[in-house]
């Protein structure tokens, strides 16, 4: 098929790759503009756009799809497709309806749950049992579109936002893969009106680690949030970032340090601090960070 493809971070490239592997012709590929990055602000490009010019494919990058210019642009590509995952644009009426078959997306949750901006963290900050992606004939409204292909799998006990986020990447590149294979055989399925919930942009704000929670609750926003922006506490007045926790046995005052060896009373419950963060240095597991940092039991945070 003629595709135009819509992505612009990591988690768009496996999918973009795999629709070149599967011998489709990506007519154009669209991103975010490149943005000033690093301490010398120098324009970096999105990974979609690194590797679509890696792979020689024509590639635009406008600040915004609104103006007739662009969409008349967009329409001149005579896609039969476009596939969009986690492009970053607002896509009007004129670019959802120029593509024969309509733009589908690439959504990493099970809709209904988790329409949004932030499906992956949320999922696993809520607790969630399970997550998927699905593959959504785009329409007006926010991930609202009826489904074609959808796919679940377990959230892991221990799994961080990271590694959920490449598990369910390479999930959506195969979906789409057999969805543009099948798709006349495809019937959309309306999404439910059930169970919907909003998966909101995650915010800095968020990030501070709330000891009084539950043990459950403290473990799944410290796994939700990592890798980025990362949950973070203060140990002696230095901030440290948590990257990785379970739940254990204990109970003490909130925060308390109840051995040398990381396990941290909550709300209710304790948890088990296994990867750590300090400012301006380095992730570290458990043992390493307490080789250079030793945690007393009392200690508070």
């Amino acid at each position: 098929m003629r595709v135009i493809f819509m992505g612009s971070p990591d988690f768009s490239v496996p999918a973009l790759e795999a629709l070149v592997a599967a011998g489709h012709e990506i007519a154009c590929v669209y991103c975010q503009p490149p943005r000033p990055a690093g301490r010398g602000k120098a324009l970096r490009l999105t990974p979609v756009q690194a590797r679509a010019e890696a792979l020689g494919l024509p590639v635009r990058h406008p600040e915004s799809l609104k103006g007739a210019a662009a969409q008349a642009d967009f329409v001149a590509l005579k896609a039969d497709v476009a596939v969009v995952v986690a492009y970053g644009l607002i896509l009007p009426q004129a670019v959802l309806d120029a593509p024969v078959h309509g733009c589908l997306n690439i959504h990493a949750s099970l809709l209904p749950r988790w329409r949004g901006a932030a499906p992956i963290h949320r999922a696993i900050m809520a607790g969630d049992a399970q997550t998927g992606v699905c593959i959504m004939q785009m329409e007006a409204g926010l991930d609202t579109g009826p489904v074609l292909m959808r796919s679940a799998t377990p959230i892991g006990a221990g799994e961080t936002t990271g590694t959920l986020h490449d598990r369910l990447s390479a999930m959506g590149a195969d979906l789409i893969t057999e969805a543009l294979k099948n798709l006349s055989k495809l019937k959309p399925t309306p999404q439910s009106g059930e169970g919907v919930t909003y998966a909101a942009k995650i915010d800095k704000s968020e990030a501070r680690a709330d000891w009084a929670w539950t043990a459950r609750e403290v473990s799944c926003h410290i796994r939700g949030l990592s890798p980025f922006p990362g949950v973070w506490t203060e140990m002696e007045g230095a901030r440290v970032k948590l990257l990785n926790a379970a739940e254990t046995q204990g109970c003490g005052a909130p925060g308390e340090a109840l051995d040398s060896a990381l396990t941290i009373a909550c709300g209710r419950g304790a948890v088990q601090l296994l990867r750590l963060q300090k400012a301006g240095g380095r992730a570290q597991d458990q043992a390493e960070f307490l080789r250079g940092t030793p945690v007393p039991k009392g200690t508070r945070l």
